[in-house]
């Protein structure tokens, strides 16, 4: 139950990235990137999801932001 919900705040803190790409606010955007890969660190050090799946979220995550700067 704990890993559910570890991974749902994870999930919920990414969508919430991708939806702040769209903001005009830039502190807005960065403020959430940054919590989201926060959120993705902590549960890989929990153990709830693998290393490899936590740089590839991370990898995805970033990769919106930067096309979405260009």
């Amino acid at each position: 139950m704990k890993n559910a919900s570890i991974r749902s705040a994870m999930k919920t803190m990414i969508k919430k990235a991708y939806q702040s790409l769209n903001a005009s606010d830039e502190k807005l955007k960065e403020t959430a990137i940054k919590k989201a890969i926060a959120t993705i660190d902590r549960a890989c050090s929990k153990g709830v999801i693998h290393k490899n799946s936590a740089a590839r979220r991370k990898s995805r995550l970033m990769k919106r932001v930067n096309k979405a700067i260009a």
